[in-house]
């Protein structure tokens, strides 16, 4: 007789823990056992049923295991449309990173549709009604947020990517050092020779991640004594085009360098120049910020500041699930330093053009 196929009985059916029991030879009760005690039993009689799981394909019901635990095993997250013109690859690394953190510890991420235009409840109330989540991963973080107070009052876990930036912050979060990326990419350009460094970032209290990225920028010029005064460029939004016109008048200002508070406002930067008949790195040094693909791919490529994002994850993962170990401990909040990737556009020294 023709043996059954992984994941299905000889009818067709899913594999039970009865079949798995007859397998290897054992009660369904020490089947039990092995995957949810597997300490109980004897180091042999747990390798003979591992074995029979395995090769049967068997995986436990999750609603049994919700029934038995009290957890869902499940993670909520929100994930937002990302607008034309604009890079989500960054998002996708950290989203990746964050499944691959939660299926290490035993979880699996539950993704629902949030809408754009920054954070609301929308979908959080539904979801919450209808599934059993254990808790959420929250980002885009912004002043005025208002998940963070709604879930707090209902006892639901959290852990933001991003801070928290109320006047009241609430919960764990993890973030990436801004204000320290961009201080970096001054110290370099400076010591390739620059002085007249220009920041191109998005308006000023628009974004806290933003206002973070900036002040990096800004105090490392006065760490030098370097003039900010006319040296900072404001795109509305994350997109090519906004950043464009933003960088023409620190380019027609005599910018030598650029530093940007995204990947996507580094490329209206460099277009900016191109229209101009000066080249990235040879006229104008640019330096982005978040190490998206697209940087390695431009000519010239790209410098930019890399967030940590497998750490990040990771950290995401493990503060949550002591979040929901121990609901009543003080807030834990990890801020993660990026590091600087140096490639054409901010790789030479200044020319002397004296």
């Amino acid at each position: 007789m023709p043996r059954s196929s992984k994941n299905s009985s000889p009818n067709g059916g899913p594999v039970t823990l009865a079949m798995v029991a007859a397998r290897a030879g054992v009660s369904m009760q020490t089947v039990s056992n092995a995957i949810n005690s597997p300490d109980m039993l004897r180091p042999e009689t747990l390798e003979r049923v591992r074995r029979a799981i395995d090769e049967m394909g068997y995986r436990p019901s999750r609603a049994a295991q919700t029934l038995r635990s009290g957890s869902s095993k499940l993670i909520g997250y929100g994930i937002q449309p990302t607008p034309p013109g604009t890079a989500g690859a960054v998002m996708d690394r950290f989203l990746h990173a964050l499944s691959d953190a939660a299926d290490e510890a035993g979880y699996r991420i539950l993704l629902f549709a949030s809408p754009p235009g920054g954070p609301s409840l929308e979908g959080y109330e539904e979801l919450l009604a209808q599934h059993e989540v254990d808790g959420f991963v929250l980002s885009g973080t912004e002043r005025g947020d208002p998940r963070q107070s709604w879930l707090a009052k209902r006892g639901v876990p959290f852990i933001g990517f991003g801070r928290m930036w109320s006047g009241r912050p609430l919960g764990d979060w993890v973030d990436v050092d801004g204000a320290c990326g961009t201080d970096a990419a001054v110290e370099h350009l400076v010591a390739l020779g620059h002085r007249r460094i220009a920041f191109l970032g998005w308006e000023r209290g628009s974004s806290g991640a933003g206002d973070d990225r900036a002040e990096g920028w800004l105090r490392a010029m006065r760490r030098h004594g370097l003039p900010t005064r006319g040296r900072r460029g404001q795109s509305i939004v994350n997109d090519i085009e906004a950043a464009r016109a933003a960088a023409k008048p620190l380019i027609d200002g005599g910018a030598t360098a650029v530093v940007a508070a995204s990947d996507v406002l580094a490329l209206g930067c460099y277009q900016t120049l191109r229209e101009r008949g000066l080249a990235p790195g040879r006229d104008v040094a640019v330096v982005g910020f978040d190490d998206s693909p697209t940087a390695e791919l431009l000519s010239p490529g790209l410098s930019s500041v890399a967030q940590p994002l497998e750490e990040v994850g990771r950290e995401c993962v493990r503060l949550l699930l002591a979040r929901i170990a121990a609901p009543d401990s003080p807030p834990e909040r990890l801020l993660l330093e990026p590091s600087l990737i140096v490639r054409d556009s901010a790789g030479a020294p200044l020319p002397d053009r004296a």
